[in-house]
């Protein structure tokens, strides 16, 4: 047990000055399109928190996870909303705040069982001890899936609407977020009526965040 302490909080603070260079969930889905015949595909760029458009940082947050800059890596009023609904059937994305999401995608599998869960809550509970709010967000929109073989807002940004992720609009920038629930099944470049109705609720809960004081530019 010393050995696995020692060994996850050495990665984590690893983690928190090295750029992740890979994660289980980019290995995966390059070997579930090889069983479908495709070419080998991750396709990813790096860029530092400064480097990302404030407009995507804050459609992240307002998309996301509206409670990030105050909690410490849980939120537990979406999670017992989640909870409640799914067990009246309904369909809903679950409570995971952007902590426990960037711990799932940087250190463990892909999958659902409680031995997982109890790992996400260990390393969400690492990385914000260890990590600054901007370097969670930073991982976050650098690893996070956003579409077939495309990981990070600067090859999403780039792939999808051909800039860099530093130029994004406030409209561009709800919209990669908008896709998030199931980047493989919906694109940012050709919207449902469904992905725009997201589009319109992360733009307004920007604005209410703003007017509250919770979203400031460089955070």
């Amino acid at each position: 047990m010393l050995w696995f302490f020692a060994a996850t909080i050495v990665w984590v603070l690893l983690y928190k000055f090295i750029d992740p260079p890979i994660t289980y969930l980019m290995i995966e889905r390059g070997f579930e399109r090889k069983v479908d015949g495709k070419d080998w595909k991750i396709d990813k760029k790096w860029k530092d928190f400064d480097e990302l458009s404030i407009n995507l940082k804050k459609a992240a947050i307002a998309g996301e996870d509206a409670t990030f800059m105050s909690h410490h890596g849980f939120d537990f009023n979406a999670m017992e909303k989640a909870y409640s609904k799914n067990k009246k059937g309904k369909k809903i994305r679950g409570g995971s705040t952007i902590s426990q999401q960037t711990a799932k995608n940087v250190f463990l599998w892909a999958g659902r069982s409680y031995i997982r869960k109890g790992f996400e809550a260990y390393f969400t509970f690492l990385i914000e001890t260890l990590w600054s709010k901007k370097r969670i967000l930073e991982v976050y929109l650098n690893v996070i899936e956003m579409g077939d073989g495309i990981y990070g807002a600067e090859t999403a940004s780039q792939t999808y609407f051909n800039k860099s992720a530093e130029k994004l609009t406030k409209a561009q920038a709800a919209l990669i977020v908008a896709v998030l629930p199931n980047p493989r099944k919906w694109s940012p470049a050709k919207p449902t009526a469904f992905i725009y109705h997201k589009q319109y609720l992360i733009l307004r809960n920007i604005k209410n965040l703003e007017r509250l004081g919770v979203l400031k530019n460089g955070f």
